[in-house]
């Protein structure tokens, strides 16, 4: 398996990113520092990094924990979605391959991040919203990350106040208010939800399921603090 990936030399710091999907997550970290690989057992051809097609818990069993820094994954959320939660049947046959995916990381003994949405069997993971950034994003999409390292939330709560109707009569319209971007929807303008999330190489459904990259970044520089300091 090691001979199908991009060389990288050992002064890199190297992030598996596993169920990479179009890559959302893995542009944070990035960001932050990190050299990206992905895997995912669909093709990804937007994915901007070094991408391997592979079934990701069968690519964890063969992992080689020594060529690796630090592995983020983020198992479907389907069987886990707000339509599941409200009992409209969508996630219905959907494996929960959180556990299993748990234990793989475990065994590799490096350290790992977890993301899922809102209901997800995560344990004690700290939420992150596009309000709770500084500057904020216009987006409020709800992401859970479950660590096993020390993982501080940002100063700022949920700041749903930043955002108010903007139409004729509105009780609560201020003149400083922002406006909240529904990503995944047709209605809205592709090129304005890329704006809002921070990612501009995704198509419509690809979007509909990415992680803004902000939050990978501020996860990141966390996790390379972490890691300098067990150097």
């Amino acid at each position: 398996m090691e001979g199908r990936l991009p060389r990288l030399g050992r002064d890199d710091v190297r992030l598996l990113d596993v169920y990479c999907g179009a890559g959302g997550a893995a542009m944070g970290y990035h960001r932050a520092g990190f050299d990206v690989i992905g895997v995912d057992i669909r093709p990804q051809p937007n994915y901007p990094f070094a991408f391997v097609q592979m079934d990701a818990l069968e690519f964890l069993e063969l992992l080689d924990p020594s060529a690796w820094d630090v592995i983020h994954a983020s198992p479907p959320c389907q069987a886990w979605s707000a339509y599941r939660r409200k009992g409209r049947g969508v996630g219905d046959g959907y494996e929960d391959l959180i556990a299993r995916t748990r234990e793989s990381l475990e065994q590799a003994g490096l350290p790992y991040v977890i993301e899922n949405v809102e209901g997800a069997p995560l344990e004690s993971p700290m939420m992150l919203c596009g309000s709770m950034l500084d500057p904020p994003l216009d987006v409020q999409r709800h992401r859970f990350f479950e660590t096993n390292w020390p993982l501080i939330a940002p100063m700022w709560p949920c700041r749903h106040d930043l955002w108010s109707a903007r139409f004729p009569g509105a009780t609560n319209r201020r003149p400083l208010s922002r406006r909240t971007v529904e990503i995944g929807v047709w209605r809205i303008p592709l090129e304005t939800q890329q704006r809002a999330i921070g990612i501009d190489w995704m198509t419509l459904e690809e979007l509909s399921e990415a992680v803004p990259p902000a939050y990978t970044e501020l996860i990141g520089h966390q996790l390379a603090q972490q890691i300098r300091r067990a150097a």
